[in-house]
């Protein structure tokens, strides 16, 4: 007899931040409505971290690196799996199914392709429990960006009878619009956390600026952030998604030498410039929201970024609407990427299209992932 499709499954990610593993244990009901009931983090390994990293850009025998890098990369996912297992009491045979999104290294819809290191297979065999990977790809063949994903998982979670917007803080952020009129939109807005932690880890070897405290001991650089925002990208109209590719320190480095010149003594001091990256994921967010959703009653935030403080701070400060984190509606801020990776799982399982025309711009929708079998 087989499983029912509605019940357990797990969703893993780790995500452009490379701060860790998340695992969550999702309970789905009839109608696609997911429940939290167990989470838990793994720390990305040092040396993994910076082997990820360092495959966003071409080097030596990479396929062979990206190789070994996904094979490491499964294996902690199925002790994060483990360890979400042990502690929610629960064994593999109760799971449906993991969603497993993988690493992302290279992300180029505009040339049909888009690389999430992974090893499904192997994490079947490890996990003992069937594995749903690879979502973005079939939507990129559909014509989409295959980005962003999670906007169908929002609208299943905190769809109400105003517009409400979900805004996800991760290393990029993005937005989804929950529309009055029911329709569903979204896309990436920018950098969020990512530039800030690379600022940080340069200059001060933190892996992130706890709370913003950093960037509260500086002032916002207005002619970096003019400098920043001029940058083509913001300007496209949706649909439209981000990563590394255009967002990193050879592209801040760039901002800094055209504002200031080449010569980094004459740039501005360093807590000024976290000050600035800041503000540059504040006003990309605003203004994103003020041109696509300026009836929005309220922006919901979830990912690393609805625990800096100063960055929830400066958003509600250039936002009209309230701005809260998704932990007030039950689902905690922490959770719901990788949540959001369960449900996609649960609507492969299901054959529910995931891939939503109006967010990624594909021809048409279309159910997301592969399955690997236990």
């Amino acid at each position: 007899m087989s499983k029912p499709l509605d019940g357990l499954y797990v969703g893993l990610m780790s995500g452009t931040s490379l701060d860790a593993v998340d695992a969550v244990l999702l309970q789905i009901g009839k109608g696609g409505h997911g429940q939290v009931l167990a989470g838990e983090s793994l720390p990305l390994p040092a040396s993994l971290r910076a082997e990820l990293l360092a495959l966003n850009t071409p080097g030596h025998d990479e396929l062979t690196r990206a190789s070994l890098a996904s094979v490491e990369l499964a294996k902690l996912y199925a002790d994060a799996v483990e360890k979400l297992l042990a502690s929610s009491g629960r064994a593999a045979a109760d799971i449906i199914a993991v969603g497993a999104h993988g690493q992302t290294v290279r992300h180029r819809p505009g040339s049909g392709y888009t690389i999430q290191l992974n090893a499904p297979a192997l994490l079947a065999e490890l996990c003992g429990i069937d594995v749903v990977a690879d979502f973005r790809s079939r939507d990129i063949a559909a014509g989409g960006q295959g980005a962003p994903l999670v906007p169908a998982f929002h609208a299943a979670q905190f769809r109400t009878s105003h517009t409400r917007v979900v805004l996800n803080l991760g290393g990029i952020a993005n937005i989804t619009i929950l529309g009055s009129d029911g329709r569903i939109s979204g896309f990436d807005t920018g950098p969020a956390n990512m530039l800030m932690d690379a600022w940080v880890q340069r200059c001060k070897g933190l892996d992130y600026d706890a709370d913003g405290a950093w960037a509260s001991a500086g002032r916002a650089e207005e002619t970096l952030l003019a400098c920043m925002l001029q940058d083509g990208w913001f300007s496209r109209p949706p649909p439209k998604s981000t990563g590394r590719d255009d967002f990193n320190m050879h592209w801040l480095e760039g901002k800094l030498a055209a504002a200031y010149g080449n010569d980094p003594a004459g740039w501005p001091a360093e807590e000024n410039v976290q000050a600035s990256l800041l503000q540059l994921t504040v006003r990309s967010v605003a203004a994103a929201i003020r041109d696509h959703a300026a009836d929005a009653q309220e922006v919901l935030v979830c990912g690393g970024g609805a625990r800096n403080r100063a960055l929830m701070s400066a958003l509600s400060r250039h936002l009209p609407c309230s701005v809260v984190p998704t932990d007030v509606y039950g689902l905690p801020g922490q959770w719901v990427e990788a949540a959001a990776f369960a449900w996609l799982a649960w609507c492969h399982e299901n054959r529910v299209p995931a891939g939503l025309p109006d967010v990624t711009g594909a021809h048409h929708p279309r159910v997301l992932g592969c399955k690997y079998p236990a």
